[in-house]
């Protein structure tokens, strides 16, 4: 594959995207997106990603938002990390990918920044806060119920881009809000944490780990990222 660049801020939805990268073994460059000075929010960067969202990535095909729709494409480019067209399981793969794309990483968002969605008002904020934790947790069940359906990984016994994207989800349950970290529980949840055993000795996260500052054990018991460069909030 040609020249890949990884628009990236630590700990941030980028991470999902490097950690593919990694396991599909595909040489890339990074450029940080430096979030305390808004980067994001620049007109250079905002060629990339009208959105101002982290991650972009700079393909041959033009540049790429979208967590999903990024490892989608390198699904389909590379034929690996997912089911290809034709295949029976991609119906399943595709369902459960936006899972967490439009459900549960939605959801997260509204549960760590509820002041962009409802304003300033602290009362709202919890209210919406303590809410949505409770429907994550729904969420949470659907996925430790598929979970424990007797594979390696999510959904089958090749490691894909899904079991990455749900790792990263899970470890920012554990972190984040800050001020309200203990509302998630990772052994409740014995078939997920099992899964992130496994994958947390993985060489992707390990690269990952030296690349953003994630600590020993990012997934099953994570600290908040202590990255060479750049800002994770």
């Amino acid at each position: 594959m040609e020249h890949l660049v990884l628009h990236y801020a630590p700990d941030n939805a980028s991470l999902i995207v490097r950690l593919a990268l990694e396991e599909l073994g595909l040489p890339y460059e990074t450029r940080l997106v430096d979030r305390s000075a808004k980067a994001q929010d620049s007109a250079a960067y905002r060629r990339l990603n009208p959105a101002g969202h982290i991650p972009a990535l700079e393909t041959p095909d033009g540049p790429l938002s979208e967590t999903a729709a990024i490892l989608l494409w390198l699904v389909d480019r590379e034929g690996r990390m997912g089911p290809q067209v034709g295949d029976p399981a991609r119906g399943t793969f595709l369902k459960w990918l936006f899972f967490l794309s439009n459900t549960l990483q939605a959801g997260l968002r509204l549960t760590f920044y509820p002041d962009k969605y409802i304003g300033g008002a602290a009362e709202a904020q919890a209210q919406l806060r303590s809410h949505m934790q409770g429907v994550l947790a729904g969420h949470l069940q659907l996925l430790e119920h598929e979970a424990q359906a007797g594979h390696d990984w999510f959904g089958g016994d090749e490691v894909s881009v899904f079991d990455y994207y749900l790792a990263c989800c899970l470890r920012w349950c554990a972190l984040y809000p800050e001020l309200n970290a203990g509302w998630f529980d990772l052994s409740a949840y014995p078939g997920l944490q099992a899964l992130l055993s496994r994958l947390q000795d993985r060489p992707a996260v390990r690269a990952a780990q030296r690349a953003e500052g994630l600590g020993e054990t990012p997934f099953t018991a994570p600290s908040l990222a202590n990255p060479p460069e750049g800002s994770a909030l």
